[in-house]
């Protein structure tokens, strides 16, 4: 039968060496699983009784301060962590080789604020917003449209102020102000915390999936979750930091609206804080949105057993996944205007206002005349035969039919940015 040697035995995983079969094995040791799980309880909120508007009582959830306890059991998540660093690595090396590293970000931020926002139920697209910046009428709803554009807003407005803001109560509620600076959001306190109880999932507290903390209270675990934040003392890697900081933000969810894409935003600006990233360029919202019943399942499953653990793990591969996937874009982008411009110089037809107007419709890809005439300081007659020109290339598409007041889009580079933003029904409030 040959003898098997222990190697290790942390907890309730024990580590076996087989000579028979050459191999190692893993035992679950029954008494050290039941350890971790009483051990769990203490990561556990607690349960407060709400002050109820009516007669109705409920009970809201006390999160415990982070960082939780007992410590996170790192040897699960080292793994995913390399390869969560070694993505965003690549990815930070791609922007660096990037002639505009800004052209590309322009067009990603934009992406990631129609992503985020369809996870809260806006129906409107990549095209639809960039219609509405070139002030054209877009197929979806302007409030829709609005929203998505105000996140492109906060996010701006909260990078710009990390500058010379820490991240903060203070910032959050700043970046918060422009998020929801719209009439759709215009009555729930933008810019202030919540002075009145919210809830996720049912008609009211009462019948409520989860209830955040009372907004009595809100303060207290909005204060530690602030010094969580800036606490030198807590030695954890930033992506791991991140991972902790964005649940226990929608646990508090301390606005009436826009907590979802507010902690989604927090996110890219802890590892830009933090200088995991020289440029904004990891957004999840796309993995979020793919996943989106597992993502809500282990929000909930943290707040009700404890296990962190599962939620870095679907976190990290997120990161992954999502910076492979970014850096594969950024790749397919460059190749994209590359071929493009190839194509217009052997065209015979290349002159240096066509070679202008490709420029701008790199930055811009959906545009109308008039800002073409304008941006490129050329007359309209020469824009309309340049962009002929860029048509019977097949480079640029007329997307109205109309005679006049004519849009023009990129519609090979659209394609590659518009993967992954087909609509998706509405998740509840969040």
């Amino acid at each position: 039968m040959g003898f098997w040697k222990l190697f290790s035995c942390k907890f309730h995983r024990c580590k076996l060496y087989l000579p028979n079969f050459q191999k190692w094995v893993f035992l679950e040791v029954g008494l050290g699983v039941n350890t971790m799980k009483s051990q769990n309880r203490n990561r556990i909120g607690q349960y407060v009784k709400g002050i109820p508007a009516g007669e109705e009582t409920y009970s809201a959830y006390m999160p415990q301060k982070l960082p939780p306890n007992p410590p996170l059991a790192m040897d699960e998540l080292y793994p995913l962590l390399d390869k969560a660093n070694t993505a965003l690595g690549r990815l930070d090396g791609m922007s660096m080789l990037i002639p505009d590293p800004s052209l590309f970000l322009y067009m990603y931020v934009r992406k990631e604020a129609v992503l985020s926002s369809q996870i809260e139920g806006t129906q409107s697209s990549l095209s639809d917003l960039l219609l509405f910046e070139t002030d054209e009428v877009p197929s979806t709803p302007i409030d829709d449209v609005t929203e998505v554009s105000n996140y492109v807003a906060a996010m701006d407005y909260g990078l710009e102020r990390l500058k010379e803001l820490p991240l903060s109560l203070r910032l959050l509620r700043e970046i918060h102000a422009k998020l929801m600076n719209n009439a759709r959001g215009g009555h729930k306190m933008p810019g202030e915390f919540r002075t009145s109880q919210n809830w996720i999932g049912g008609s009211r507290p009462g019948n409520a999936r989860f209830v955040p903390p009372p907004p009595e209270r809100l303060m207290e675990a909005l204060d530690a979750f602030e010094k969580f934040l800036h606490d030198d003392k807590v030695i954890l890697p930033s992506l791991i930091r991140a991972a902790l900081a964005h649940v226990q933000f929608e646990t508090i969810h301390p606005f009436l609206d826009g907590n979802g894409r507010l902690g989604r935003l927090l996110i890219t600006f802890i590892l830009c804080v933090e200088g995991i990233l020289k440029e904004p360029l990891l957004y999840l919202s796309l993995y979020l949105k793919a996943n989106r019943q597992t993502y809500y399942d282990l929000l909930q499953s943290v707040r009700e057993t404890g296990d962190w653990e599962s939620w870095i793990k679907f976190f990290l591969t997120g990161v992954s996944e999502t910076a492979n996937q970014a850096t594969e874009t950024a790749h397919d982008i460059l190749s994209r205007f590359n071929k493009d411009r190839t194509a217009i110089e052997e065209s015979g037809k290349s002159t240096t206002t066509v070679l202008a107007i490709h420029s701008y419709f790199q930055k811009h890809p959906v545009a109308n005349t008039t800002k073409i005439k304008n941006a490129c300081n050329i007359s309209l007659q020469t824009v309309l035969r340049s962009l002929a020109t860029l048509s019977s290339l097949g480079i640029i598409k007329e997307i109205t039919g109309k005679e006049r007041n004519k849009v023009f889009a990129y519609h090979e580079y659209l394609n590659i940015l518009n993967k992954g933003t087909n609509f998706i029904a509405k998740a509840d409030a969040r």
